[in-house]
């Protein structure tokens, strides 16, 4: 389903306590393929409750680069869960993550 240049990366961050993926999970997770040869986003999914906030996140990032300073913005503008500082979190650990692992590839 996904090529041999992509690569899986999780995210996570803790949501609030009266969360109920915080209930569920007991953290907030953000998967992530990502192609390695020009860092766009080929999928995503999250630990969310229910199927449509899996959906909606879906795209704010398929399409994207992971490096995308927008991101975090679209976030903050379309996104009105009440995990939205965890996605937040959870998506710049992703970002961190592929970064390094780039960076680790091409030495």
């Amino acid at each position: 389903m996904y090529n041999r240049d992509t690569i899986f990366i999780i995210g996570d961050s803790k949501a609030s306590q009266k969360n109920p993926i915080t209930l569920r999970f007991h953290q907030f997770f953000l998967g992530l393929i990502v192609d390695r040869t020009n860092g766009r986003i080929v999928d995503a999914e999250c630990s969310a409750t229910i199927q449509l906030t899996v959906q909606f996140i879906r795209t704010i990032f398929v399409g994207r680069f992971i490096n995308d300073p927008e991101i975090i913005e679209e976030i903050e503008q379309r996104y009105f869960g009440s995990s939205q500082k965890a996605l937040i979190v959870a998506y710049q650990d992703a970002r961190k993550k592929y970064n390094q692992i780039v960076a680790a590839l091409s030495t």
